[in-house]
């Protein structure tokens, strides 16, 4: 005996059948040796059994009803006994779903062209259909579309005609009630338009309806389709072509505000049904499944279009998704997941009584308690008590998302003149300037031209002039703001976006006063503000495996162009991040140190390095294939190999090969492997560096590689070790002591290491090496002055004068070799060979350039009202003190270049 199941009560799970549900016990009287299989709790030969019901019936409608009636009665059976859990009741009727309608359109086809077979007519499932979620008596709501060029038909049928006729028999077959009952009922009003559109549709004009004119609702609807039936590759092509339509990257909360106007009308509309008690509408009620659905479905539509992980069809598992992104909290998580499937099972309970697709407790008590009996309660009193928990529970979390998501209307706008506004806010000139806002909304920006965009902004305007007026330095935000609206195509988006989210509009308008780099790449990329609406933004990113597993999880596919836009969206997004914490500092009471964004940013140039030049190596091996024993090592130097990035730092990359430089690659077009690996050199130096249409990534030096600017982009190793040994000048072994391998095979990467390792603790010529060194900074200072008074880099006393000192010392004494400045200078300093000072003069040089390289790139002083942010951001309450402290560790550097340079340097205030 197979597919017995030991522990369900299935003589009792029959009793409650017969007794409780009209319909199971016609289904059992009607299969008696299904219900021998039952009773025996044989359930798995009990669903193989129905799922061979009508087989060898020549109708298809007939055997289509047979088993769903076999199916149906089965099912309900094993969930009645406790040995079917909820989401194998629930795939088993999608999964039949799926069966039946292609069934329906093969046998629809085969009516006027025998033997056909099911090419160029699509079923895509939506809904619990979609999901796998459909419940007992649940109706399916395809949306059926076909290919003109590939449909079968007869020679003469015009293709339209054939569609049609194919979905009018589709829906015929499935859902016409007969003696044997029905399969189906079948809804094709989510179809585009379906008030005037045909039963199927073209793909062309389904895609050019999603991508031109699709509502709010049809992208909830898109999260849980898939092609279900019919030509499915035809199906998922279309879906493919749709992505964008549905998981849009910048957020749109016109959508999210839409659905919380839907759900605002299903609740007036269904007002009966909103209070748990008899005739509470388990689907549409206040905390019932719909709102769970929608719960998770409008976190979907805001994260999803960055975050793929997200993009799943059951509500379930979207919730344990939204929880692992740390978008929701892990205990509403389960907490809204229990409760859907104790709704869901519930609504079951509801539908095997008489086999109606209801979703309203009775509002007979009779009728309500042999609901409760049929599910094992005592009562229908008990059955009301724990629905008014569920409710509950599920309802203040829904009400509070649309609280935070949907702005509930239009905010009046506020009756005064626009300049009495502008004075009771304090504005210096407030004529002026209403002047200047009115000529906005006249037609000065194309952001602001639409009568939709305007409307959006006279409701944010109350709240955007506030936020100017308490901004530092209004003028200056004001500005910015301008060149904002100056850059953006369309302003509806950002605007119900600050409506939506008030606080953000603070944070916007202090990036704007303070941070012009912040503020630039905002004007060129505003869903940059998307980023920010998760409090992950404020969170420093993980490592760089991590950071890699983020990047080649951006959707791309097998594109390597999208894939080099997603990276660049991606790490955009993490740059603009990380900069607002360092100006959020000042507003908030938590510090971020910039020694920590430093470290942060070279993880993230890290991880695209990684995952960019793994694309582009693919792409080239897909060319020219491999060289056997040969791969590519990339070398970090500078501030990337110090793990100490700005925003504005370029990388320092050396591009290396291992194994034999005579070798061949044995690809369709073969290169030998010096031109093999410069080619493959510049193909990576383009994936990191060459604009596209997502903007810009990095500029790559590679300027420090052997023989500069002369030499080749990659050499072997052994030509590296050679010429580092043999060649290399004074400032190319300084700069080997912040090398670090990024890229390549954990083998060439230890031997790269060992090389660098082999050429710092060879023996030097101390005065040879003082007199290099020493050299090498007075024509860099001659050559390259320090840009303002807060050019700490190139200033004398700056980090450049540390950099020298420290690495002079570190070849000199073959001692604390370590790529990261900092580091190095403690170990110089337990050597006894720098004074204790100096790693404090560090860490406040290295503080002050990262937030300037932000909020002043010029290196002059900011603005009056941004000094406080670069006080805090180096760890100082106000200006003054900070301009105390630079100088003194200036002073300090500057007494030891004198001690060990024998050169008293000018530091001037």
């Amino acid at each position: 005996m197979t597919g017995t199941s030991q522990t369900a009560d299935w003589a009792h799970a029959l009793h409650r059948a017969r007794s409780e549900a009209p319909f199971l016990a016609r289904g059992l009287d009607r299969l008696p040796d299904l219900e021998a299989l039952l009773r025996a709790g044989r359930i798995e030969d009990a669903l193989a059994a129905a799922h061979q019901a009508g087989s060898g019936e020549p109708d298809t409608g007939i055997a289509l009803r047979r088993q769903r009636l076999a199916l149906a009665v089965a099912l309900a059976i094993g969930d009645l006994a406790g040995a079917l859990p909820l989401a194998r009741v629930m795939t088993e009727l999608s999964a039949f779903a799926d069966c039946a309608l292609d069934a329906a359109i093969i046998a629809a086809m085969r009516r006027r062209v025998p033997d056909a077979e099911p090419r160029g007519f699509s079923a895509i499932a939506l809904g619990k259909h979609g999901a796998g979620e459909l419940n007992y008596s649940s109706d399916i709501d395809p949306i059926l579309l076909y290919d003109p060029d590939l449909l079968p038909r007869r020679e003469r049928d015009d293709p339209a005609e054939a569609a049609q006729r194919i979905a009018r028999t589709v829906v015929e077959l499935l859902s016409t009630v007969t003696s044997e009952g029905y399969v189906f009922r079948v809804d094709l009003r989510l179809r585009p338009a379906a008030e005037v559109t045909p039963l199927a549709l073209p793909f062309v004009a389904a895609i050019t309806h999603y991508e031109s004119s699709a509502l709010a609702w049809e992208r909830a609807a898109y999260i849980r389709a898939r092609p279900a039936a019919g030509d499915v590759v035809a199906g998922q092509v279309f879906l493919d072509a749709i992505r964008p339509f549905v998981w849009r990257r910048s957020l749109d909360f016109g959508a999210i505000a839409e659905i919380g106007r839907l759900t605002t009308r299903i609740r007036d509309h269904y007002a009966g049904g909103q209070a748990v008690g008899p005739g509470y509408d388990l689907k549409r009620g206040r905390g019932g499944i719909r709102e769970v659905e929608f719960f998770a479905q409008t976190h979907q539509l805001i994260h999803g279009g960055r975050n793929p992980a997200l993009r799943l069809r059951g509500t379930r598992a979207a919730l344990d998704a939204l929880a692992e992104a740390g978008i929701v909290t892990t205990d509403d998580a389960v907490l809204l997941g229990d409760s859907y499937d104790r709704l869901r099972t519930l609504e079951h309970r509801l539908q095997m009584i008489a086999d109606q697709q209801t979703h309203s407790l009775p509002t007979d008590p009779a009728q309500l308690d042999a609901v409760a009996r049929l599910e094992g309660l005592r009562s229908g009193a008990a059955l009301v008590e724990e629905l008014a928990r569920i409710s509950e529970a599920v309802g203040s979390r829904f009400d509070n998302l649309i609280a935070t998501y949907a702005p509930s209307g239009a905010v009046p706008v506020t009756a005064r003149p626009l300049e009495q506004e502008l004075q009771a806010l304090g504005f210096a000139d407030p004529g002026a300037l209403a002047t200047r806002i009115e000529s906005w909304e006249s037609g000065q920006y194309r952001a602001l031209r639409s009568a939709e965009a305007r409307a959006a902004f006279a409701r944010l305007r109350g709240t955007l002039l506030g936020a100017l007026a308490a901004a530092p330095d209004p003028e200056r935000a004001l500005l910015r703001w301008e060149g904002l609206l100056a850059g953006l195509p369309s302003a509806i988006n950002i605007f119900q976006l600050l409506e939506a989210r008030p606080a953000l509009l603070g944070v916007v308008m202090r990036v704007l006063a303070h941070a012009p780099t912040l503020a630039d790449e905002l004007a060129r990329r505003s869903d940059l503000l998307d980023t920010l609406i998760d409090r992950s933004a404020f969170d420093l990113p993980g490592s760089v495996e991590s950071l890699a597993t983020e990047f080649r999880r951006c959707e791309a596919g097998d594109d390597y162009q999208c894939l080099l836009d997603a990276v660049r969206r991606k790490v955009g997004e993490w740059r603009f991040a990380l900069g607002v914490q360092l100006i959020e500092s000042q507003a908030s009471e938590t510090w971020r140190d910039p020694l920590d964004v430093a470290a942060a940013l070279s993880r993230i140039a890290e991880a695209a390095i990684l995952v960019l030049t793994e694309a582009a190596r693919g792409e080239f091996v897909r060319a020219h294939g491999q060289i056997a024993g040969s791969e590519l090592v990339i070398l970090g130097l500078g501030r990337l190999g110090g793990a100490a990035l700005t925003h504005a730092s370029d990388l320092d990359i050396v591009f290396l090969f291992s194994g034999d430089h005579t070798g061949e690659s044995d690809g369709a077009r073969p290169l030998g492997s010096t031109l093999y690996y410069n080619r493959l050199a510049q193909r990576v130096i383009a994936a990191l560096s060459a604009p596209t249409a997502a903007g810009a990534l990095y500029e790559v030096d590679v300027r420090l590689r052997p023989s500069g600017a002369q030499g080749p982009l990659a050499v072997s190793l052994e030509s590296f070790a050679r010429y580092q040994r043999e060649d290399a000048w004074t400032w190319e072994h300084m700069a080997l002591c912040r090398a670090r391998p990024l890229f390549g095979r954990a083998e060439d990467c230890a031997a790269l290491s060992t090389i660098i390792d082999d050429v710092l603790h060879r023996p030097r010529d101390g005065e040879k090496l003082r007199a290099d060194v020493h050299a090498m900074r007075v024509e860099m200072a001659q050559h390259k002055p320090p840009a303002g008074p807060l050019d700490v880099k190139l200033a004398r006393g700056g980090l450049v004068d540390l950099e020298f000192l420290v690495h002079y010392l570190q070849l000199r004494e073959r001692t604390a070799l370590d790529p990261d400045l900092g580091c190095a200078v403690d170990a110089l300093i337990s050597a006894g060979l720098l004074p204790a000072p100096l790693r404090a003069a560090h860490d406040l040089l290295a503080r002050l350039l990262i937030v300037v390289r932000l909020v002043a790139p010029d290196g002059r002083y900011p603005p009056e009202a941004s000094r406080a942010i670069v006080a805090k951001a180096c760890g100082l309450a106000e200006w003054p003190g900070l301009l105390t402290a630079v100088l003194a560790a200036r002073r300090d550097i500057a007494a030891c270049w004198h001690t060990i340079f024998d050169e008293k340097l000018e530091i001037h205030e």
